[in-house]
């Protein structure tokens, strides 16, 4: 491997900070957590710390400054010594005078969790590492440890703070969850052939960069489209959506894309398959299957069709890789996750190598049961589109420096 893992670090009694992303669903009346997977995903390395006796502390987010689910770490650590059945204790500091005392205190297989890191303003910068090394956060943590464990996979295409300033000022090695994605998901960089992509979702800037990189590197045989990735590329292809489709592009600051996707098509576009027909939202709020004579649409198109999905599913069957992120629909809206689901079900039944990215996509995963069936449940959306699209990510590129 191109840096460290935990093999590489002594533990045994020594201060680790570790960072990681548990950066969660939260029911904004109550404060609950609703999916606990991120925590579930870096329990590995968290035990593995604990039972080596290493003084364990752990720097995390939740939100962004000015979200509803932007809020304290509290409930994380209830919910985290749940998962790993050892007492985590919480403190509502990250790098004040009562964190560091309390990091002072910890004995051995204790386990510290910090305030949310977002709380303050140093974190929501992105800088070089060196430049992050200077911060706050880096100088009064850094001299309580011995070492840094970055386990935040779903982060790692940002450069804040507790991500890459540790890298200068400590030893570091990857968490688990960390080595694990970047193996498995190094395997779809290099796959077997046939090769199929399928990208839904609204992240289409970095859905577009993907779709050129796969398809100009030979890396997929074919991209699938759904959600608004597929929507933009239609239009680009000089089909009228109609004005709510239209206007959901523009509000998205997606417009601009539309040329991208001329781009695209007109290099690859046998390559690349736009949905057929689709499943769009009537006035009395009822899912209504059109085809593409019934364009422009009055109503939002929320779904990929059912000739869509039976023209996706013979791509399925015959793909020996399979790599999809982003929902084809608006599938929190069950009349709407036919097109998603049934996707879904047909990558969980193939013989394939299959990965799943992107929150979204995962929980619908989650909600039919079906993710034991998948290779590869990647924790990130962005990190992954954007590791798959070949960029370096500051928190891989921070890891392989710090090795050399």
């Amino acid at each position: 491997m191109e840096f460290n893992t935990l093999e590489d670090l002594d533990i045994q009694n020594k201060t680790i900070i570790v960072r990681v992303d548990i950066n969660s669903p939260i029911d904004i009346e109550t404060g609950e957590i609703l999916d606990d997977a991120r925590i579930q995903k870096c329990s590995e390395t968290l035990t593995e710390l604990s039972e080596k006796n290493a003084k364990t502390v752990v720097i995390a987010h939740q939100g962004r400054p000015g979200g509803e689910d932007f809020t304290t770490l509290e409930r994380h650590a209830e919910k985290m010594s749940k998962i790993l059945d050892i007492e985590v204790d919480y403190i509502d500091d990250l790098f004040g005078p009562a964190a560091r005392k309390r990091i002072s205190n910890l004995k051995p297989g204790n386990i510290l969790l910090l305030e949310n890191a977002r709380f303050y303003s140093e974190e929501i910068l992105n800088r070089p590492a060196e430049e992050q090394a200077k911060t706050h956060l880096v100088k009064k943590l850094s001299p309580l440890a011995d070492a840094f464990v970055n386990d935040a996979f779903a982060a790692a295409h940002r450069s804040q703070p507790s991500l890459v300033g540790f890298g200068i000022t400590l030893p570091v090695a990857a968490g688990r969850l960390m080595e694990k994605e970047i193996k498995e998901l190094e395997k779809a960089k290099e796959p077997n052939h046939p090769c199929i992509y399928i990208l839904g979702g609204a992240k289409v800037d970095d859905s577009l960069s993907l779709i050129n990189h796969v398809l100009e590197k030979k890396i997929a045989d074919k991209v699938l489209t759904g959600g608004l990735v597929g929507q933009v590329l239609l239009a680009s292809t000089s089909v009228d959506l109609g004005k709510p489709n239209m206007e959901i592009i523009k509000e998205k600051g997606y417009k601009k894309e539309i040329k991208r996707g001329e781009e695209l098509l007109s290099e690859y576009g046998e390559k690349i398959m736009l949905p057929q027909d689709f499943r769009v939202e009537k006035s009395d709020k009822k899912a209504k299957n059109i085809s593409m004579e019934d364009l422009p649409s009055d109503y939002p198109v929320y779904d990929i069709g059912d000739k869509t999905v039976k023209d996706y599913k013979k791509e399925i069957k015959k793909a020996k890789t399979i790599v999809a992120n982003g929902p084809l629909g608006v599938f929190e809206k069950s009349a709407f996750a036919k097109g998603t689901n049934k996707i879904l079900r047909a990558i969980a039944n193939s013989n394939a190598f299959t990965t799943i990215g992107g929150g979204h996509l995962v929980a619908a995963a989650k909600d039919q049961d079906i993710t034991e069936k998948i290779s590869h449940v990647s924790t990130g959306g962005g990190a992954c589109l954007n590791f798959l699209s070949g960029e370096k990510l500051p928190v891989i590129e921070m890891l392989k420096e710090s090795a050399k």
